[in-house]
Order: C-alpha cells, then sequence, then structure tokens
C-alpha cells in the first residue's frame, strides 16, 4: 500500500521541516510513504473564507485518483490511540492499494472535499498549527509502522 500526505502550503517551520523530513526516511523503511505539497493561494485578502476553501478543494481534488481512499486530517474526526492507529493502519493495507491523508487549509475543507473523504481522523482535542500536525502525524505513522513490526519504538 501507499500512504501519501497531501498539505497546503509548504512548511515554513525549519525545526519542523528537518523533524518530518526524518521521519518521512524512517516512514519509507516501511512503505512507500510520500508528501504532496498543494501551493498556497495568492492574493487571498480578496477573497471569503469560502471562497479560500473553494479554491483549495479544487486543487486538491484535481491531486486525488477516484481510487484513493481519502482520509481527512480533523476536528471532527475518530481518535486513536497509537496502538489503535496502528492497527487501523494494518487494516487499510488489505483494502487499499493507495491511502492519502489530507491537511486542509487554515479555513479546513470544502463541501466537496468532505462530500469525496472517505473518513475522518482527529489527532487530538487539542488545537495545533496545520505546520504542527505535519510533525505529529508522521510521528505517529512512523510509531505505528514500528508497532506492526513489533519493534521497541513504542513503550505501552
Amino acid at each position: 500500500m501507499k500512504v501519501e500526505l497531501i498539505v497546503v502550503g509548504k512548511t515554513t517551520d525549519k525545526l519542523l521541516s528537518k523533524a518530518i523530513e526524518d521521519y518521512t526516511g524512517r516512514i519509507s523503511h516501511y512503505m512507500h510513504f510520500s508528501i504532496t505539497v498543494i501551493p498556497e493561494l495568492k492574493n487571498t485578502k480578496s477573497l471569503t473564507e469560502e471562497q479560500q476553501k473553494e479554491k483549495e478543494g479544487q486543487l486538491i481534488l484535481k491531486a486525488i485518483q477516484p481510487s484513493d481512499t481519502l482520509v481527512l486530517l480533523d476536528e471532527h474526526g475518530k481518535e486513536f490511540r497509537s496502538i489503535e492507529l496502528a492497527s487501523w493502519l494494518e487494516k487499510k493495507k488489505s483494502t487499499s492499494r493507495k491511502l492519502v491523508l489530507l491537511i486542509g487549509g487554515p479555513y479546513g475543507f470544502s463541501p466537496e472535499v468532505y462530500a469525496r473523504g472517505n473518513e475522518k481522523l482527529s489527532l487530538s482535542k487539542l488545537t495545533f498549527s496545520h505546520q504542527m500536525i505535519r510533525l505529529i502525524i508522521t510521528e505517529q505513522l512512523y510509531r505505528a509502522c514500528t508497532i506492526i513490526k513489533g519493534e521497541p519504538y513504542h513503550h505501552e
């Protein structure tokens, strides 16, 4: 199974970028993993939040194939403990050829993206910046891989 993380806008924090790159490299020892960056919209001051979500949504939907399993990282999604996330990921391997995890822009997702999503996943009830979530999901994917393989990275 291939796993792709799609994000809106570049990660601008150098420390976060370095940590994300580290976990991306670690994950690639276990499965095919990639990160796709949807460019941030330009001249957004003249756009409403809804217009911005709509335009980002169009770009996101162009990056996704009809056969992809799309999981929206969303505050209203299902929450897992790390071991549960590993189990969920393991199940996805048998039902999905490509799993796409999506982190939206600052205002969330357009109705079209919500309609296309297969499920929603929440990483916490706390609020994090979109850039921090990128690091958190890559670390948790790496942790899930090590749990699946029975390696000692995760401790109960």
